[in-house]
């Protein structure tokens, strides 16, 4: 975990956001000692928004499940899949 004082972030930009592309880790900016933000390279944003989103489908999926919705074996879905595929190339 990298920390770095806000005037850091004013008087070393480019320094920190190469240290948030190197480590696609989040770079937490501090305000007189205290948490204030954080900075991140926008491919470990949009990396972290595909994970979350992904992260709520299945949370959705398994809900559903719960709930009595259906489920499908392995084999189903691949019968389904292939039947797409043929539709598709028709």
């Amino acid at each position: 975990m990298t920390i770095k004082p806000s005037t850091a972030l004013r008087n070393e930009y480019l320094q920190i956001a190469y240290l948030a592309k190197q480590t696609g880790e989040p770079i937490f900016i501090t305000n007189k000692g205290e948490a204030d933000g954080v900075y991140m390279s926008i491919e470990a944003y949009e990396e972290r928004e595909k994970m979350l989103t992904h992260r709520a489908s299945i949370l959705a999926a398994e809900a559903a499940r719960l709930a009595g919705g259906p489920t499908y074996t392995a084999e189903e879905v691949e019968e389904r899949m292939e039947a797409l595929f043929h539709a598709a190339e028709s």
